[in-house]
C-alpha cells in the first residue's frame, strides 16, 4: 500500500496541492509563533522580553492549533470525498478496508512532512519580522535576537502530522463503509462534538462574567468562546443547512426557476461536503469580526477614562492585531482552496447537468445563488457566534450590553467572506464549464 500511495501521488499530484497548501500554511503558522518559545529560551533574555514573547507563542499557538486542525481536517475531508469511486474501485479490486486506509493515511503523512518542510524557511523568516514588531512597540529589548530552533520544529511538525494523519484516518473510514456498501454515517459522533463544542463555548463565553474589568487576560475567554461556538456551528452545519433548504425550496424555484430547483437538489444532496467550506467561512467571520471588535472596545473605553496605556495594554493590543491579521489571510485562502477544490470536483456533475438539458447559464446560476445561500448562512451563525464573544466582553469591560462601535468592521469582514466565496465558487465552475459537456464527463470519470 505504501508503493500505492507513493504511485497516486506521483501520477495525480494535482489532487494534493490543496492538502499541500493546508498543512504548509498550518506549519508555517505554528513554527512562526513556536519559534518565540526559543527566542524566549535564550540565555540572557531580560525578563520583560521574555514574557511578552512567551505570551505571543502561547496566545497565538492556541489559535493557531485549532485554525491548523479545522483547516486542514476540511481540505483532507474534501480531497477523500472525491476519491469514492477509486476507493470503491480498490474495493473491488481485493483491496481490504484496512490496506486503503493505510494508503490514504500514508499518503497524508507524506503530504504533511512536505508541507512542514517548506514551511520552514517562511516560518524563520514570519518569526524574525515578528519579533520586530514587538521590538518596534518596545516590548521586547532590541539587542534580543530571533532563534528558531527545536521547539518550533517539533511543535509545528507534531501539530501538522496528527491532524493529518487523524483526519486522514476518519474521512478513509467512512469512505470505505460507503465503498463497501454499508449504509452512511449518521455522523453521531461528528454530532456530539458539535454540542459539545456549542456548549463548551457557551461555558467560556460565560466565564467572562468572572472576570474584572481590568483583567489583563478578559478578551481570552470571550475569544477562545467565539471560536468553539464558531465551530459548533460549523460541525453541526450540515443538519442546519437541511433545516434551511427545507424552507427555501419553495420560494427560490418560483423566483429562480430552474438554477433554484438545480440549487436546492444539489445542496441538499451535497449538505456534509459543504460543511467543509462552511468551515473556514465561519471561523474566519467570527474570529476576525470578535478580535476588532474587542480590542475597538477596549481600546475606547481606555480612552474614555483617560487611562495611559502600558506596555502590557500596547502587547496585548500587538498581539490582538496580529492573531485577526493571521486569521483574515489564513481562513480567505482555506476557504479559497476548499471552494476551488469543492467546485472543481464537480466538472463531471457540470457536465452531466448539461447533458441533460441545462445550459451553462442555468449551471452558473446554479453556482451563484448556491454560493448566495453558503454566504448567507455562514454570516448569520458566524455573527451570532461572535456576537456572544463581544457583547459578554463590552458588558463586563464597559456594562454596557450593546456597544458603540460601527458596523463598518462587520461589513468589511463580511465582504472579504462574501467576495471569496462568490468569485472563487463562481470563477472555477466557468473554467469548468468552458470544457465541452461530453468531454467534461469523459475526462472526471
Amino acid at each position: 500500500m505504501f508503493t500505492l500511495a507513493m504511485s497516486s501521488i506521483r501520477r495525480r499530484p494535482g489532487r494534493f496541492i490543496a492538502t499541500l497548501l493546508s498543512t504548509f500554511l498550518g506549519a508555517a503558522i505554528i513554527m512562526t509563533f513556536s519559534s518565540m518559545h526559543d527566542t524566549a529560551a535564550t540565555p540572557g533574555i531580560d525578563s520583560l522580553s521574555k514574557e511578552s514573547i512567551t505570551t505571543a507563542a502561547n496566545v497565538v499557538g492556541g489559535y493557531g492549533a485549532l485554525l491548523v486542525f479545522f483547516a486542514i481536517a476540511s481540505t483532507l475531508t474534501v480531497n477523500v470525498r472525491q476519491r469514492g469511486e477509486e476507493i470503491a474501485l480498490l474495493r473491488r479490486s481485493g483491496a481490504t478496508p484496512a490496506q486503503i486506509k493505510r494508503m490514504v493515511v500514508f499518503e497524508a503523512a507524506v503530504v504533511g512532512i512536505a508541507g512542514t518542510l517548506l514551511a520552514i524557511v517562511p516560518a524563520m523568516i514570519g518569526g524574525a519580522q515578528l519579533l520586530e514588531v514587538f521590538k518596534d512597540t518596545d516590548q521586547v529589548a532590541s539587542g534580543v535576537d530571533h532563534v528558531f530552533g527545536p521547539i518550533a520544529l517539533t511543535f509545528g511538525a507534531t501539530v501538522t502530522l496528527l491532524t493529518s494523519v487523524g483526519a486522514a484516518f476518519l474521512a478513509v473510514r467512512r469512505a470505505t463503509k460507503e465503498a463497501a456498501g454499508g449504509r452512511k454515517s449518521r455522523g453521531r459522533a461528528k454530532t456530539f462534538a458539535g454540542v459539545a463544542a456549542l456548549f463548551l463555548g457557551a461555558g467560556t463565553v460565560g466565564s467572562t462574567f468572572a472576570m474584572d474589568k481590568t483583567d489583563v487576560a478578559l478578551m481570552a475567554a470571550p475569544g477562545y468562546g467565539a471560536i468553539l461556538l464558531a465551530a459548533g456551528f460549523a460541525i453541526l452545519s450540515p443538519a442546519l443547512l437541511r433545516i434551511l433548504l427545507g424552507a427555501l425550496t419553495k420560494p427560490l424555484t418560483l423566483v429562480f426557476g430552474a438554477s433554484g430547483y438545480l440549487t436546492i437538489h444539489n445542496m441538499r444532496q451535497r449538505a456534509a461536503q459543504l460543511s467543509s467550506v462552511l468551515m473556514p467561512l465561519i471561523l474566519f467571520i467570527s474570529i476576525a469580526t470578535a478580535i476588532f471588535y474587542m480590542q475597538v472596545i477596549e481600546n475606547d473605553a481606555a480612552e474614555a477614562a483617560g487611562l495611559t496605556r502600558s506596555g502590557e495594554d500596547m502587547s496585548v493590543q500587538t498581539l490582538n492585531f496580529v492573531i485577526a491579521g493571521i486569521i483574515v489571510v489564513f481562513a480567505c485562502i482555506m476557504l479559497v482552496n476548499s471552494l476551488y477544490a469543492a467546485t472543481t470536483y464537480r466538472t463531471r456533475e457540470f457536465g452531466q447537468q448539461r447533458l441533460t438539458g441545462a445550459t451553462p447559464g442555468q449551471v452558473l446560476g446554479m453556482i451563484s445563488l448556491e454560493s448566495l445561500i453558503l454566504t448567507v448562512f455562514g454570516v448569520f451563525f458566524a455573527t451570532l457566534s461572535a456576537l456572544a464573544g463581544i457583547v459578554s466582553f463590552s458588558i463586563v469591560r464597559t456594562d454596557t450590553a450593546v456597544p458603540d462601535q460601527s458596523l463598518g468592521i462587520w461589513l468589511a469582514v463580511v465582504g472579504i467572506g462574501a467576495v471569496a466565496t462568490i468569485v472563487t465558487s463562481v470563477g472555477t465552475a466557468y473554467r469548468g464549464l468552458r470544457t465541452p459537456a461530453v468531454e467534461a464527463v469523459a475526462l472526471a470519470a
